[in-house]
């Protein structure tokens, strides 16, 4: 089992779960993160670290296109270990229906 990221994090990013990750197996995107399923060791404590609720074990149904997606983007993203500030419309971008189609981007974040 590992932990996947799904597009409720997308223009959330809130990143508690970087603070907690012990793997640092999350990689930045220009609006939001995703986790390397081979780096992940399934401990968990990500998932309720994230106001958005977008972390979900791949163990869920319908879930392969995030795992997908995740194993995609995590290999061209730049790893990120440190929180940093959720964008200024996180809370407003909380909860918002078909965020992928509408807001996803494939370009990387900063990182470190």
């Amino acid at each position: 089992m590992t932990y996947v990221v799904t597009d409720a994090c997308i223009r959330c990013k809130y990143m508690d779960c970087v603070e907690v990750c012990p793997v640092d197996c999350f990689y930045e995107g220009e609006n939001m993160l995703v986790i390397n399923p081979s780096e992940c060791i399934d401990c968990g404590v990500c998932e309720p670290e994230c106001p958005a609720e977008a972390i979900m074990p791949d163990t869920e149904s319908g879930i392969e296109q995030w795992m997908e997606l995740n194993a995609k983007f995590s290999a061209e993203w730049p790893n990120i270990t440190a929180k940093k500030e959720a964008p200024a419309d996180a809370d407003e971008m909380k909860g918002v229906e078909g965020k992928f189609e509408k807001f996803f981007s494939e370009a990387p974040g900063e990182g470190d």
